[in-house]
């Protein structure tokens, strides 16, 4: 007998590998926006190939991506018109929610064009919301999530701080409007890790990918005021490419 043949006899054929059907879910963290070139059949939803999630289904064989994160999206809407892409035959799900119910535009906006105190009290409202409203808004997100897709590893994504405080900077705003900016940050983080935690999801703070390339610092990867203004604010390529996708790669395996 042929030893080639012999083996084939004794030895256990090589498992095939398994499918990945990823959902990619979420706000505009999550649709790249900010990266400057987007799918024209996403419309006003900006998602970009320069996403993390775009760029990590592109480096792995996938059997199936979807990608239906949306920019400006909030907790309802992922309701309403994401999670109906998930099934039980999901195997990976991210997600970057949450930044949107606070009021992360108006946070912004009210800072850059008010007074310290002006932002001291509008980052302070939204930090209320963050601990008192939005968890009851997330455990519904996330319910749903495991409910469709019951087998599916689920990575939630937070948000990175803003800016580098203290330190000269460009962009006009004091070192009081950056720390209430960057503690807003704090506590998103800290909520959604705790409901992400709860649903024994994975979660990945990107606060520390994200130290030194901060606005501000001498390699930003994020955004500050720039047109078109949609895009203000969120991570540039190098900020989905080298802060966003190692997380998920690190989570995803």
């Amino acid at each position: 007998m042929a030893a080639a043949a012999f083996l084939s006899m004794v030895l256990p054929a090589a498992a095939a590998p398994a499918a990945v059907n990823y959902v990619a879910l979420g706000d505009s963290y999550s649709s790249g926006l900010g990266t400057g070139s987007y799918i024209s059949s996403s419309g006003s939803c900006k998602r970009s190939n320069y996403s993390y999630p775009a760029l990590w289904a592109a480096a792995h064989s996938v059997s199936s991506f979807t990608f239906v994160a949306c920019s400006g999206a909030r907790t309802g809407d992922v309701l309403s018109g994401q999670v109906g892409s998930l099934a039980a035959s999901t195997t990976l799900v991210s997600i970057s929610i949450g930044g949107n119910d606070a009021g992360f535009t108006d946070v912004i906006t009210t800072c850059t064009f008010g007074s310290d105190q002006d932002c001291v009290n509008r980052t302070n409202t939204a930090k209320s919301y963050a601990q008192n409203t939005l968890p009851g808004l997330l455990d519904n997100v996330y319910a749903q999530i495991r409910g469709r897709a019951p087998s599916a590893k689920v990575v939630v994504l937070g948000y990175p701080r803003m800016y580098k405080v203290p330190g000269s900077c460009n962009v006009g705003l004091s070192d009081t409007k950056r720390a209430a900016i960057n503690s807003a940050s704090d506590v998103l983080s800290t909520v959604i890790s705790g409901r992400a935690g709860a649903k024994s999801f994975t979660y990945k703070d990107v606060r520390t990918a994200f130290t030194g390339h901060e606005i501000c610092s001498g390699d930003w990867w994020l955004n500050s005021l720039s047109f078109p203004v949609d895009e203000s604010y969120h991570p540039n390529r190098d900020g989905q490419r080298l802060g966003y996708l190692p997380a998920l790669t690190a989570a995803a395996g």
